[in-house]
């Protein structure tokens, strides 16, 4: 198993191929055909990273935005 996952480890960054794969995944609707591209060329472990920055600047995004319509409206 643990061979599997340096295996994974080793796939080259794409950085842009991260952050579209990221950008779906946000919204749920994949193609078949860019799932598999994304599965077979992203490496797992910058995946999830670029997730996990992606959800905390949406969340940031949220909170600003909504802080903004509360100044707004009092």
């Amino acid at each position: 198993m643990s061979d599997d996952i340096r295996e994974l480890a080793q796939r080259k960054l794409n950085f842009f191929q991260t952050l579209k794969a990221v950008f779906w995944g946000f919204f749920g609707v994949r193609k078949g055909k860019g799932y598999q591209e994304d599965i077979s060329r992203l490496n797992p472990v910058h995946l999830i990273i670029a997730a996990v920055i992606a959800t905390a600047l949406f969340v940031i995004g949220l909170v600003l935005i909504a802080k903004w319509f509360i100044s707004q409206a009092v």
